[in-house]
């Protein structure tokens, strides 16, 4: 059964799961800052690990991740148990951070197809593995229909603004640059930018992107 931590209003007008990293749990100082500004702006966060995080957390070990297709039906037992505690909640959206973001990916056209969610957010998505830029993970954001906002930073390794332009992606995908940003949305400092404001512009575009789905 899916565990979830819970931020915001019980009467929020949408609500929106969230995964991690492949590195952290949800109960990580980014998770936990970018739910509180969420929560802040009147959207209901359920954030949820997957079990072999689960597993580090009561354990100690640092078993690696899964691949990412492995963990689409866990990601589909999450949707299932946040509708049937808040279906009546208004939209869901899906989506995560990093490998979080990415697993939400995989799952979100057929459970869009079937009305279970709304969109998709994904926060640092991991185009292709840091320095090997031909290893793509962007076949299936080709033919996707979902509406889905990608918040990534402007440095991320992962995939930055020259890279992310030549993929073709769907036109129902829009992606917003966080300043001078890493794979954590955090700037420099001589950049003049700052986390808490990437965070917090972050934050905003969510809210407006959820605000377009009606």
């Amino acid at each position: 059964m899916t565990t979830f931590l819970i931020a915001g209003e019980t009467n929020a007008g949408a609500t929106l799961l969230l995964a991690p990293g492949a590195g952290a749990p949800v109960t990580s100082p980014w998770m936990s800052r970018m739910s509180d500004l969420l929560a802040g702006m009147g959207l209901r966060v359920l954030r949820f690990d997957f079990e072999y995080m689960a597993e580090r957390e009561t354990s100690g070990s640092r078993r690696p991740p899964p691949k990412a297709e492995r963990l689409v039906p866990e990601y589909e037992a999450a949707v299932a148990a946040a509708r049937e505690s808040f279906g009546r909640g208004g939209p869901l959206l899906i989506g995560g951070k990093s490998l979080g973001g990415r697993v939400a990916s995989l799952a979100a056209q057929s459970l869009f197809d079937c009305d279970s969610i709304a969109g998709l957010v994904c926060l640092g998505y991991p185009f292709h593995p840091p320095k090997k830029p031909d290893q793509l993970r962007t076949r299936h954001l080709i033919p996707l229909s979902c509406p889905t906002l990608i918040v990534q930073g402007e440095r991320d390794p992962f995939g930055g603004p020259e890279e992310v332009a030549g993929y073709g992606l769907s036109p129902a995908i829009t992606v917003c640059w966080a300043a001078d940003g890493d794979h954590d949305l955090a700037p420099r400092r001589r950049s003049g930018a700052t986390l808490d404001g990437n965070l917090e512009r972050a934050a905003q575009e969510i809210l407006r992107f959820v605000e377009t789905l009606g």
